[in-house]
């Protein structure tokens, strides 16, 4: 599988940026309609002092709910690492669980955090649960999940490879994701390059109309003047 892959400087300038700003810059360029694109609040960081999170998604639909039709759990699927390989790094993996109550068990401990980190992914996304949350973080892997679970229960591999939907975001393998402490997102990659340049603008903006509000010489009507200017 073939997918867009970005210089590793221009990840690095987008993980210096905080999610919001990242999503103000989409914004701008009016790819996408405003409530699209993002997770919804059923899913939550769960590291929020960790810096943000970037990479290429690599996509699994799992269930735990029910035992699988065969085998008894997601140990004893491997071959879905050859599509995580296939993956430009950094990677993250993307988890829709497809339960009708999702998060029954939880597909990602500390062992399988460290497996995904030996295989160079960064973070784990999932409308479900994830587990083992002092041992995931002692190794360095970022979780974005609906809740948390004391067990794995039936986890398992429903299939991957795919588009999958998680928190009414809809991600495709390959798709630039980034997150931190506000949440997680696609990055459209028709403006990837131009994001940390449009970000530098709407800083600056925000940082002088912040200025001007916390001034001696604030007045109602030049804040009315200043916001204006700022949407022109």
């Amino acid at each position: 599988m073939k997918t867009n892959s970005l210089p590793p400087a221009l990840l690095e300038q987008l993980r210096g940026l905080d999610a919001c700003t990242v999503a103000n810059c989409i914004e701008t360029f009016g790819l996408r309609v405003r409530n699209a694109g993002f997770a919804d609040a059923t899913v939550r960081c769960m590291f929020e002092d960790f810096p943000a999170l970037v990479g290429y998604a690599a996509t699994v639909r799992i269930r735990s709910s029910e035992p699988p039709m065969e085998g008894q759990s997601y140990h004893e699927r491997t071959d879905w690492w050859d599509h995580i390989l296939s993956l430009p790094e950094p990677r993250i993996i993307v988890a829709e669980d497809i339960d009708k109550r999702p998060g029954v068990g939880s597909f990602v401990g500390e062992v399988h955090a460290n497996i995904f980190l030996a295989l160079g992914c960064a973070g784990f996304v999932t409308n479900g649960a994830v587990r083992d949350l002092p041992g995931v973080r002692s190794a360095g892997f970022q979780l974005f999940a609906g809740c948390v679970s004391v067990s794995h229960a039936y986890a398992h591999i429903f299939d991957f490879g795919g588009p999958v939907e998680v928190g009414h975001m809809k991600v495709q393998p390959g798709d630039l994701i980034h997150g931190d402490v506000h949440g997680v997102q696609t990055v459209p990659f028709e403006v990837a390059e131009k994001i940390p340049e449009t970000a530098q603008g709407i800083l600056q903006g925000e940082k002088d109309l912040i200025a001007f509000c916390r001034s001696r010489g604030f007045t109602v009507e030049q804040l009315r003047q200043k916001v204006a200017e700022s949407k022109s």
